[in-house]
């Protein structure tokens, strides 16, 4: 939202400076967020008179002139404007000056042999508008040499603030005015909005609403004036300087008018040439026709949209934008003066489906002030009538705005028990009414009537934060909490805590932490088990954000792709959030997933019996996943690790961790290599998914104490041994046996070494396992290891029916 200073002080009487009014506005909560002002970029442009200009003698559509700036000697400059002329006033540049419109330095030079030394400028060079068929032609008692922005009043400075969408009541200046006078930076001025006499019956009857039972109906009230006999034209130019320092381009004074009221009281109005209307003009519904709208773009509206319509059909898309067809001219002589209240969702439900961002709709969907539907049809017809002249007919109006009369019981102690500011009473009560709202004392609770422009205030809290941002946040006061004489309570709730915990623990691993889309495509959806009907977006932001994420994982493997496309082969990432298995809220898990990529696996930690580093596997997702589990709490050893694959992992490298046959904890694996080609990922991907809804809670109270921390002072030893068994026993299954195998003294058992071929035998396999013996009260003998040993072999052997190998 921008504005000047000058149209600032047209609503508020002030003499605080543009530095302090730019501070008070974010103190206030209508952050600042640039500050410009018009004078410093056009300094060096000043006013200068054209004592003479002759044909330039080799070109037709040059003049060479005689320019005096105020230097107290001529200056040549050769000029190609047609309306360069002997005597003219205008706005000349020294050579060096900056040229905005042309995005260039203007220097000396010489132009088909005549010396140029500057510049005779157009508005448009100047950025001022779009004219540049000429220089620009100044009054002839214009003073020589002076400051151009200070001559022509555009030296001021413009605001421009940021507005939270709850705020409707700040997107026009009077508006913000009214909150810097609560704050106490002036004094809010009234404006003239009383009717307008009528000169006779509108020839343009109330427009009807032809609306079905069940239709949507975005319209609420629409208020019309005829007004006949109009001298249309380009507007004033303060109204033009006005809007240009905004950001808007003049286009004529209807509807210029309408785009100062707009922007001043926060009002959108619209005008139509009512010589263009065909027949009465009725409200309904779009019937899937087109539209050719007012940024020469048409669109195709759907029965969710309402429109103003003739016999002919659409003339406006109400509440968003105006049709070319009816559009407002020099020629226009009747007008039809359009201001409306319409249905904020329901116009920003339009305003998404065709992606029209214009003025009215940026206002509209913030909730305009209901009220100011008929004064805003008065103040406009006001001012075409001062500024075009012609008659104002009977308003036209149909419909009727029922908005809500809000009271709010308010006792202001509030003030201090919500924020900690003590606040005299009179200052709370002076700061809410200043801002509108209408106190009646009940004893020590006040009754508030919330104003017809604030529909976001609705409770006690929102009127203490009404006072809180006039007060200052800043002086709230900072106190120390209260130390506690006991242990706190938990303050993270289980989901909340294993998130850290699951983040810590990747994090500490090696991987970068991602954050993606909730948003997949429909295909990815499908792959990966989603795709549902209920996930699908009803109204998607893109085409490949169409439904809800099913898994972490495509996420994750987009990222890893854009990464891989730019040379960045070796990867470990992960991701902990939410992901949608169904409508329902059970269906909504939140998982800690994580996959690697090229050879940023596990390789160079432990042994291996490569001595380089390999490719990732199976092996490091599943040590991904075993140690969040670790540092959730989850015994891997305790649960069951089956092989059984996700649908997206290689069939025969892949695997389900689950607590008995119902509760799935996760899966590990590597990417299935046909889905790595259809995701157009080069190389293995290693990957895992952790259900942390699925964890077992953790019981409050301890079944059984946890032993005394034993540790010994002796050193512990290992012994290495490799079983030939059949290539269906699993690993888990040898390092159960041989941790069995005399729990006394054996701390740790790892594989090392797994190996298939014909040394070994068809159907069979070399496992090799490390076993860590830890002595505790003596140093072991040979005939004490060996004892262990042999324990190992016989425990393994009974277990799986494999042999030693020699």
């Amino acid at each position: 939202m921008k504005f000047t200073l000058d149209w600032l002080k047209e609503h508020l009487d002030t003499d605080a400076s543009a530095t302090e009014i730019g501070t008070t506005l974010t103190l206030i909560g209508l952050e600042l967020e640039a500050m410009e002002d018009q004078g410093k970029a056009l300094a060096n442009f000043v006013t200068a008179h054209v004592v003479s200009a002759e044909q330039h003698p080799d070109a037709d559509r040059l003049r060479v002139c005689k320019v005096d700036a105020g230097t107290g000697e001529l200056i040549d400059v050769v000029c190609g404007a047609p309306n360069a002329r002997t005597g003219l006033k205008t706005v000349f540049a020294f050579p060096g000056t900056y040229i905005p419109g042309k995005d260039m330095t203007i220097g000396k030079g010489n132009i088909r042999g005549q010396v140029s030394n500057g510049m005779l400028c157009s508005n448009a060079e100047l950025e001022l508008s779009e004219d540049h068929d000429g220089i620009i032609e100044l009054p002839a008692d214009a003073p020589i040499g002076v400051s151009y922005p200070s001559y022509a009043g555009i030296d001021g400075v413009v605001f421009d603030i940021s507005i939270t969408p709850n705020r409707g009541d700040a997107t026009g200046v009077y508006g913000i005015a009214r909150d810097l006078a609560a704050y106490g930076l002036g004094t809010l001025k009234t404006t003239d909005m009383s009717p307008v006499p009528s000169q006779g019956k509108s020839p343009i009857a109330p427009l009807p609403h032809q609306f079905g039972a069940d239709e949507p109906k975005a319209i609420r009230r629409f208020g019309g004036r005829y007004i006949k006999g109009v001298k249309n034209g380009p507007s004033p130019a303060w109204l033009q300087q006005r809007l240009r320092a905004v950001g808007l381009r003049p286009i004529n004074a209807i509807v210029d008018i309408t785009n100062w009221v707009s922007l001043g009281w926060g009002r959108p109005l619209h005008a139509y040439d009512a010589d263009k209307l065909d027949g009465q003009p009725v409200l309904r519904n779009a019937r899937n026709e087109s539209f050719d709208a007012l940024d020469n773009k048409v669109y195709v509206l759907d029965e969710t949209m309402t429109v103003i319509a003739d016999d002919t059909g659409p003339l406006c898309l109400g509440g968003i934008m105006g049709g070319i067809r009816s559009g407002v001219t020099d020629a226009t002589t009747n007008v039809f003066m359009e201001c409306a209240s319409w249905d904020p969702d329901l116009i920003a439900r339009t305003g998404r489906k065709t992606g029209i961002v214009s003025d009215a709709r940026y206002r509209l969907e913030r909730h305009v002030d209901p009220a100011l539907t008929d004064p805003g049809l008065e103040l406009a017809t006001r001012l075409v009538l001062e500024l075009c002249g012609g008659q104002a007919m009977e308003p036209a109006v149909s419909g009727e705005d029922v908005y809500a009369d809000t009271t709010i019981d308010f006792p202001l102690s509030e003030v201090r028990r919500l924020t900690g500011l003590d606040v005299e009473p009179m200052i709370v009560t002076a700061i809410l009414s200043k801002l509108g709202f209408e106190l009646t004392p009940k004893g020590d609770v006040f009754t508030v009537k919330v104003p017809s422009w604030r529909p976001d205030v609705t409770l006690k809290a929102d009127l203490v934060e009404e006072v809180m941002r006039m007060v200052g946040v800043d002086n709230i006061p900072v106190e120390p909490l209260a130390r506690l004489s006991h242990v706190a309570p938990r303050m993270l709730t289980t989901i909340q805590n294993r998130r850290r915990i699951a983040r810590r623990a990747l994090a500490s691993r090696g991987l970068d932490e991602a954050v993606t889309w909730s948003f997949i495509s429909h295909a990815e959806a499908t792959r990966f088990g989603g795709g549902q009907e209920e996930l699908q977006l009803a109204n998607a932001i893109a085409a490949d954000m169409t439904d809800m994420r099913p898994s972490l994982l495509p996420g994750l493997l987009a990222a890893a792709l854009r990464n891989t496309n730019r040379g960045l082969d070796d990867l470990g990432l992960f991701e902990v959030g939410q992901v949608f298995l169904s409508a329902s809220p059970e269906g909504q898990h939140t998982y800690a997933t994580g996959i690697r990529t090229g050879t940023a696996g596990l390789n160079g930690s432990g042994r291996h019996w490569s001595g380089k580093a390999d490719k990732v596997g199976v092996f490091d997702a599943k040590a991904d996943l075993a140690a969040v589990l670790d540092a959730l709490g989850v015994d891997i050893d305790k649960v069951q690790i089956l092989a059984e694959p996700a649908p997206w992992s290689h069939p025969g490298r892949g695997g389900r961790i689950a607590l008995g046959p119902k509760v799935t904890l996760g899966w590990f694996g590597e990417l299935h290599p046909a889905w790595a080609t259809a995701l157009d990922l080069s190389g293995p991907v290693a990957a895992f998914e952790i259900d942390l809804d699925a964890l077992p809670e953790s019981r409050k109270k301890a079944t059984r104490t946890k032993p005394a921390l034993a540790l010994s002072a002796l050193m512990p030893l290992s012994r290495d041994f490799a079983f030939v068994v059949d290539s269906a026993v699993t690993a888990a299954t040898i390092l159960r046996a041989a941790r069995g195998a005399d729990k006394a003294l054996i701390r740790d058992v790892n594989i090392f070494d797994v190996f298939e071929g014909s040394h070994v035998g068809a159907g069979k396999k070399s496992v090799a396992i490390a076993v860590t013996i830890q002595p505790m009260d003596k140093t072991l003998t040979d005939e004490d290891i060996d004892q262990v040993s042999a324990a190992v072999v016989a425990a393994v052997t009974k277990s799986t029916g494999g042999v030693l190998r020699t």
